[in-house]
């Protein structure tokens, strides 16, 4: 608790402030009004698992305040990506939800796509560690309904009042602006330190799942648990998920350093060239659901945001696909105005009372109304549904909707009693009757208090390199940290989830796991003033491992879009590199021809071959694998090219596949690679096995020290 001392009136005088200039040192927390808060932990609820409650003025104030903090740019997921496509049913799902564009395998139901990173400004990297947003508009004939989700299926808090600490904390510290677009500074960790709620995420957060090797090559979740309701008004729990047909996959976290400078725009130019090349993205729909009955079964909360279902436990069950395959016309029309809300239903799905989610369900219309700055946002073309809007509201700034009619109020006579009422019968929306019989209150359910045993789970589903990289990772990220109390404080966090991990992430800053993890400070005070009984816990999962948290079991068996570097010079084997190139293309890869100068190279029978990528120009961190095709001159003209040798060894330490002709075996023993047989390394030019190597990604055995170079 905050110590009191003397007034901020004694404090101006005492410091000789100006009048306006606050010094929060000693002082209890307030409402704008000067009212001294309570609770800044929990919303106000019906109950530990109850609803919210509009009447929460304290939760209201401080998210309002929080969404009109930045115009007219997002505040979060403010860099974004965006496409449209469609979307088509696998099987009728009426036994489950009414939602027609659910029921009905003969429509392509309208979707536009929006993906983001979280922390960043407009203008920062496509590829700094973060979270991504992952948002889907679906334009139906019941109305607009959106998924407002993300490329991880649990969040770092679990009450929305948290929301605008925590981004508060991963934003650039207010002093110095710095740093952009990164998690690795004091403000964010010292939060996270003191939030234990949060280590699932963190795990999360610091693997591969954070550095995406494209937005068509990640997964997608609708993070909480909703509801669906069926014509007997019967309901049942829902995880929604979006599984890439690419499957899911990562870049290096220093090959991601190298992109930011190579091509900070590499995930929009990667999304938007894969379109225009007909390289549709896909993904399949599935959902997870659980009857009523089977709410309390688990060893977690259905209602907590910081934890996921596994999937051997409630298997995904693939119901449609998505596909994108059109860009959009104008970035700023379409990408940057569109506007997302988890509010935004069709009559046969419906909200549950995570937390989380009834703070968003408030806090989305109100940033919206201060991004667009109008009540009529919805009026904007990317925003309207394709089913015809009636109703009663009027005018406001920027209304294009021409009303006609003397009547705007309901009921009335003078318009016949338009617009009616839709029963439910006839697809009018009908909140789910969920029994609330509780007592209002500020707190959590004491289900909510294991903040360990997913985070646990998710680490000893991690394949070796995965593990290491979560490592390194964390080495990173609290090596930034310049206070040595917020780094110990982690690591009593990490050591609540694994020892082992614990202590690698303690070795690589030089620092001891403490014997005892620090107890997390209890900010609730309850009304009667007796100590809270909240204290965060580990129970035992029934699941050691979970092969669905493990990108090392992803899709491998395509090289669909996958870039592929040519390396050549003049003299090339021109036989040698049509008929890789053609069987590369026929098995859906995307080509370049790097060269060490732009134009064209001559190949060893005088073709003249066009050259797409000059060296000093690009970088193999932003291609998938490389290929170098024989030709004694063209071999003699690499090995005086430093920047091709430079990009042969990156493509090698980033655990690329290279391929190589026979007679390109001198440049090859003028890389790291040498003459040694290895994994992902083809040396004889075998179209087929170099084929099969890209499909597997990386080859993430050559991070060990003793094959790799710094």
């Amino acid at each position: 608790m905050a110590k009191k001392v003397s007034s901020k009136t004694e404090n101006k005088k005492s410091i000789d402030l100006a009048p306006d200039t606050e010094v929060g040192t000693g002082e209890f927390l307030t409402t704008n009004q000067g009212l001294a808060i309570n609770d800044d932990q929990n919303s106000l609820r019906a109950g530990e698992r109850g609803a919210t409650l509009l009447e929460d003025f304290i939760l209201r104030e401080k998210i309002t305040h929080f969404d009109h903090e930045r115009i007219p740019e997002r505040i979060v997921h403010a860099r974004g990506s965006a496409a449209h496509g469609y979307f088509e049913l696998y099987q009728p799902m009426g036994k489950y939800t009414k939602a027609k564009f659910l029921n009905d395998t003969s429509r392509k139901t309208p979707v536009f796509v929006r993906f983001s990173t979280v922390a960043g400004s407009r203008g920062s990297t496509d590829l700094a560690r973060d979270v991504r947003g992952f948002s889907v508009k679906f334009y139906t004939e019941e109305g607009n309904y959106d998924l407002v989700g993300n490329n991880i299926p649990v969040f770092f808090i679990q009450d929305a009042v948290k929301f605008p600490d925590l981004i508060h904390a991963v934003k650039p510290e207010p002093h110095n602006e710095i740093p952009q677009a990164a998690s690795a500074h004091d403000t964010f960790w010292d939060f996270i330190s003191l939030m234990p709620e949060s280590a699932h995420m963190i795990m999360w957060a610091m693997s591969d799942r954070a550095l995406p090797r494209s937005l068509r090559m990640m997964e997608g979740f609708g993070v909480h648990t909703f509801r669906f309701i069926n014509d007997k008004n019967q309901a049942f729990f829902v995880k929604f998920h979006w599984k890439p047909l690419l499957g899911v996959h990562s870049v290096a976290w220093d090959e991601a350093q190298q992109i930011s400078g190579k091509d900070p725009d590499f995930h929009r130019r990667d999304l938007y060239e894969a379109i225009e090349s007909g390289a549709f993205p896909e993904w399949e729909f599935g959902v997870q659901i659980v009857p009523e009955a089977d709410e309390h079964k688990f060893e977690f909360d259905l209602l907590d945001p910081t934890k996921l279902i596994p999937e051997e436990l409630v298997p995904v069950q693939r119901i449609g696909k998505m596909t994108l395959n059109r860009n959009p016309d104008n970035f700023f029309a379409e990408t940057e105005q569109v506007a997302f809300h988890p509010g935004h239903l069709v009559a046969g799905i419906d909200f549950t009372n995570d937390p989380l989610l009834q703070g968003r369900l408030f806090s989305y219309t109100d940033t919206q109304l201060s991004r667009l700055g109008s009540p009529n946002f919805h009026e904007i073309p990317i925003n309207r549904s394709i089913n015809e809007v009636h109703n009663n509201q009027r005018d406001g700034h920027m209304r294009q909707q021409i009303n006609k009619g003397t009547s705007s109020y309901h009921p009335n006579t003078i318009g016949g009693g338009c617009p009616f009422q839709a029963k439910a019968a006839e697809g009018g929306f009908t909140s789910y009757m969920e029994r609330i019989d509780s007592k209002k209150i500020r707190g959590r359910s004491k289900s909510f208090f294991d903040h360990f045993s997913q985070a646990t789970l998710f680490f000893n589903s991690q394949s070796e390199a995965e593990q290491n990289h979560i490592v390194n990772a964390l080495r990173f990220e609290l090596g930034n940290v310049t206070i040595p109390a917020i780094r110990e404080r982690m690591l009593g966090i990490l050591s609540m989830i694994d020892k082992a991990l614990a202590q690698r992430v303690a070795d690589g800053l030089g620092m001891a796991v403490p014997k005892k993890p620090e107890q997390p400070v209890n900010h609730s005070i309850p009304a009667d003033g007796k100590p809270a009984d909240y204290q965060p816990t580990k129970v035992t999962s029934s699941i050691d491992a979970s092969e669905a948290l493990s990108m090392a079991n992803t899709i491998k068996n395509t090289i669909k879009s996958r870039q592929v570097a040519i390396l050549a010079a003049d003299g090339v084997n021109e036989d040698t590199l049509a008929g890789m190139k053609n069987k590369l293309t026929a098995a859906g890869a995307t080509c370049k021809i790097v060269a060490p100068h732009h134009g064209e190279i001559k190949g060893n029978k005088g073709k003249a071959i066009a050259v797409d990528k000059r060296l000093l120009n690009t970088s193999s961190v932003l291609f998938d694998a490389v290929y170098i095709p024989g030709g004694t001159s063209s071999i003699n003209a690499l090995l005086n090219e430093p920047e091709a040798i430079y990009f042969v060894n990156q493509a090698y330490k980033h655990c690329k596949s290279i391929a190589a002709d026979k007679d390109a075996a001198q440049l090859l023993n003028a890389t790291y690679i040498g003459d040694k047989p290895q994994d992902g390394i083809i040396t004889d030019g075998n179209a087929k096995s170099f084929i099969n190597a890209i499909a597997q990604h990386r080859f993430w055995e050559r991070e060990a020290a003793s094959q790799v170079p710094a």
